[in-house]
């Protein structure tokens, strides 16, 4: 398993004194997009999974919860969109940016690498766990964060009642070996449906959802594979009958196998799992459809994505941020010098 240094450089160059800047015309930071609650969540996780951040690292993960509470309404709903004006272009609402939001938060109570973002982000999460989400995705991405709480805390209620609530919001998968996946679509971040699953089975205790979450992700995880390594829906999305290889792949799908399979071995102890997350690291490293690179030695970033002869140009914080999540899961996998 490769060894190298999970690069940080393009990260900070896409922060300010605000935030996080969602876009990128290749490496420039592209104020006029502004902020995005979903990038800065994502951020402060792959800055509290960092096992000894530097000075420069805890200064972002201060600057990253910061953001997240001023996205916070008082009724535990999420801004998503802040323009480069400082002002939200949206209302608070239960989407997906919610859901990270508690992902975020959740890591960060647990993992933060400061007395203080700990207890900030406790505080956060306890606030955003006020409220629920009818969208599964948004409630997966939740369930993520409670987890991390429950580590901690095991009896956190309101960690606990979200569990809950994403088992429930996402549902048994059908029996079909065909398409055990409980929507008719594959979309985006499927994995995290599944370990979400995983984490509820598993933290409350229900053996049914563990299984059913292990299913899919082993359904997932075999429909995308292709010779050997990974082939990742396409940005519309994917079903049946419908053709493979398919383009442009996203590194945020990349990265959510590689989380829920790094999940599943450790929830199992079974460690044919970590295939999935080698498979992850590789790809962004060339072993993929298009035998292209994703990640760009030259300046630290991810592209945006993979298309059938090339590689976007773009290195937004979306990518950026699944290539470092799954370059810190590869280091985890490497033999100690």
């Amino acid at each position: 398993m490769s060894n190298r240094a999970v690069p940080f450089r393009h990260l900070l160059r896409m922060t300010d004194h605000i935030g996080l800047l969602e876009h990128a015309e290749g490496i420039v930071p592209r104020h006029e997009h502004g902020y995005c609650v979903d990038d800065v969540a994502r951020g402060l996780v792959v800055v509290c999974r960092e096992p000894s951040p530097a000075q420069e690292l805890i200064t972002l993960g201060r600057r990253y919860l910061h953001f997240l509470a001023q996205a916070q309404a008082p009724d535990g709903k999420v801004h998503n969109r802040l323009g480069y004006d400082r002002r939200w272009h949206d209302r608070p609402g239960t989407e997906d940016c919610w859901g990270r939001c508690l992902w975020g938060l959740g890591t960060a109570a647990a993992q933060g690498p400061t007395a203080g973002i700990r207890e900030e982000s406790l505080t956060g999460f306890d606030r955003c766990a006020q409220v629920s989400s009818p969208w599964p995705h948004a409630m997966a991405f939740g369930a993520l964060g409670a987890a991390e709480i429950l580590q901690k805390w095991p009896d956190h209620a309101g960690a606990l009642t979200l569990l809950d609530g994403a088992a429930t919001a996402i549902g048994a998968p059908p029996a079909d070996p065909q398409w055990p996946w409980p929507e008719p679509r594959l979309s985006y971040a499927n994995a995290a449906i599944a370990e979400a699953l995983i984490v509820a089975g598993d933290k409350l205790g229900r053996d049914q959802v563990l299984h059913d979450g292990l299913r899919m992700l082993g359904w997932l995880l075999t429909v995308e594979t292709r010779n050997g390594h990974l082939s990742v829906v396409p940005t519309g999305g994917w079903s049946l009958g419908e053709p493979r290889p398919a383009f442009d792949q996203q590194p945020i799908e990349v990265a959510a196998l590689a989380d829920a399979c790094m999940r599943a071995a450790t929830v199992t102890g079974d460690s044919s799992w970590l295939g999935g997350v080698e498979m992850a690291v590789a790809w962004f490293l060339g072993d993929n459809d298009t035998r292209i690179p994703l990640l760009d030695d030259r300046t630290g970033g991810g592209c945006d994505g993979l298309g059938r002869t090339s590689r976007s140009r773009n290195q937004g914080a979306e990518s950026t941020l699944a290539m470092i999540s799954v370059m810190q899961l590869g280091l985890r996998l490497a033999p100690a010098p």
